[in-house]
């Protein structure tokens, strides 16, 4: 027991550190503030930017995409690190200042299954014993997972013999994706989306079955995927002639590094992407892609051997064959990309601080505004605008650049960036004369932009062979993607149902198709 002359100093200090933990949680709340202000701020800011298809997007927007993201990452994560941190039991004076109530989180999916814990009640008033009375419930809802469940599925199949004729009768074997093969069609297509669709080698597969307690070999899994490869073979095929089917393409390259004696060369992956999304067409989008050991012209001849229509793409030198005009079947029309021209311009602008550079940049950023606007409408819909609207800005700029061109030297950097557009400026204004080209390539990049990712992970194809294995599952997988399919759940039905399909009705399972008969069966369930 204090004595009594120390009690009013002992208040005093409770009333020093009182005040100061009440001023302490008012910094953390104004910093608190600040911080959810620029958590906000950076949300619209990335929001804003995957919203925008042109301009900038087309050759920073992804990194700078990526950079937001994990800025806001890393604050989210600080503040809620500092909050758990700092949080104590509430005082119950009630004179002390409570935080400010947080947003109103959003509901969880309602697709998901719930399961309901019960919390036990007291049974008699903890205050006077005296008996309760329920007046209701507060339910929370907490997102939890389920560790991925293995299962082995045996199927049991009967024999009979006859009393009669003594004929024995026993029910066909079931079909399995891989014949001898003990891997059901879910895991499969989870093998095959993981190294194709998450670039997720086979080995770290191998590897994390094993943690799990299921002990399968590279190999055995290795030959599961050249297996499902060969059964999956006639829908590539079937995509490709979609694919080549369509009035405009886009195409472009990346490279894949190939595993060779002693070292790596640099191979390339190929891809041409039907979208006629950007004009309101009715066909379905998908992938194409090819694989060779080298970027030489002949590649692409070769891939578009067939092929006469409209091709949107880059000033690859490789692609001057397609546009001869007497080739056979007939020549490719070029449609250039302006995403490449004015990423030219805006290095220049962004790293040299170029005034001229960023006068260029502004210019096309006002085509780029307008055709935003009829994006996804109709192709005579897009014309009439262009040709109201965009063509004399496009017009306005050819002029001013071949003007400010022409008081500059040849070896300009900045002269350099203009002549790639101002050479092959017919290229670049052909979009103001057709409603179905599009102003970029942006289609076949962001269908080439996971292999540029992934192949960090896989850091070689290990064969040419390889190479066009992976080709192949990407136009799967891509394709998937394009037209929002589950990849994983499409092949696992895929596989399942191959052996069943006639070969006349295998169309029914592109995604596509397949889509729109899940789609149907869900609205009939």
């Amino acid at each position: 027991m204090p004595a009594p002359d120390s009690t009013p100093d002992d208040i005093d200090m409770l009333r020093a550190a009182l005040a100061a933990e009440q001023a302490a949680r008012r910094e953390a709340e104004a910093r608190a503030s600040g911080a959810e202000a620029l958590v906000l701020q950076l949300k619209l800011l990335i929001a804003k930017l995957k919203h925008d298809k042109f301009g900038a997007s087309s050759e920073r927007g992804r990194k700078l995409i990526d950079q937001l993201e994990l800025q806001l990452d890393e604050l989210v994560t600080a503040a809620s690190e500092a909050a758990a941190a700092a949080e104590k039991p509430a005082p119950k004076d009630a004179t002390v200042d409570r935080p400010a109530r947080k947003p109103v989180r959003a509901p969880l999916p309602e697709h998901l299954p719930r399961e309901r814990v019960v919390v036990a009640a007291p049974v008699a008033c903890p205050c006077c014993g005296g008996k309760l009375s329920k007046l209701g419930d507060d339910v929370t809802e907490t997102l939890e997972v389920i560790p991925r469940q293995w299962k082995v599925v045996q199927t049991v199949r009967e024999r009979f013999s006859c009393r009669s004729c003594e004929v024995i009768t026993q029910p066909p074997a079931p079909f399995h994706p891989i014949i001898r093969g003990r891997a059901g069609p879910n895991l499969l297509a989870m093998i095959l989306e993981a190294k194709f669709g998450q670039h997720l080698p086979l080995n770290r597969q191998s590897e994390s079955f094993a943690r799990e307690g299921i002990e399968l070999s590279v190999s055995t899994i290795a030959d599961w995927v050249g297996t499902c490869t060969a059964m999956l073979a006639p829908l590539v095929r079937l995509i490709d002639v979609h694919v080549l089917a369509a009035a405009r393409l886009h195409g472009d390259d990346t490279t894949v590094p190939l595993l060779a004696r002693d070292k790596t060369v640099i191979a390339r992956a190929w891809t041409y992407v039907r979208d006629d999304r950007p004009f309101g067409g009715p066909a379905p989008p998908a992938a194409m892609f090819r694989y060779s050991r080298d970027r030489t012209g002949e590649h692409p001849q070769r891939h578009l051997a067939g092929y006469a229509g409209i091709l949107q793409a880059d000033a690859y030198a490789g692609f001057n064959e397609l546009y001869l005009p007497g080739r056979k079947p007939g020549p490719i029309t070029e449609a250039a990309c302006w995403a490449h021209g004015r990423r030219k311009l805006f290095k220049l602008a962004e790293l040299a601080r170029a005034p001229l550079a960023a006068e260029a940049v502004r210019r096309i950023d006002l085509i780029f505004a307008a055709e935003r606007a009829i994006n996804g409408l109709p192709a005579e819909q897009r014309l009439a605008v262009r040709q109201k609207d965009i063509a004399p800005l496009v017009t306005e700029l050819e002029s001013w650049m071949r003007e400010t061109r022409a008081k500059m030297s040849r070896h300009s950097d900045l002269a350099k960036a203009m002549n790639y557009m101002l050479t092959r400026w017919e290229a670049f204004s052909r979009f103001l004369g057709d409603g179905r080209i599009c102003m970029t390539n942006n289609a076949a990049e962001r269908a080439l932009r996971g292999i540029a990712l992934g192949r960090k992970a896989w850091l070689f194809a290990g064969s040419d062979r390889g190479g066009e294995r992976a080709a192949a599952m990407y136009s799967l997988i891509v394709t998937a993607k394009m037209n929002d399919v589950d990849p994983r759940a499409w092949l696992a039905d895929v596989l399942a149902r191959t052996a069943d399909q006639p070969a006349s009705l295998l169309h029914e399972l592109l995604p596509w198709n397949w889509k729109a008969a899940q789609t149907q069966q869900a609205a009939a369930a």
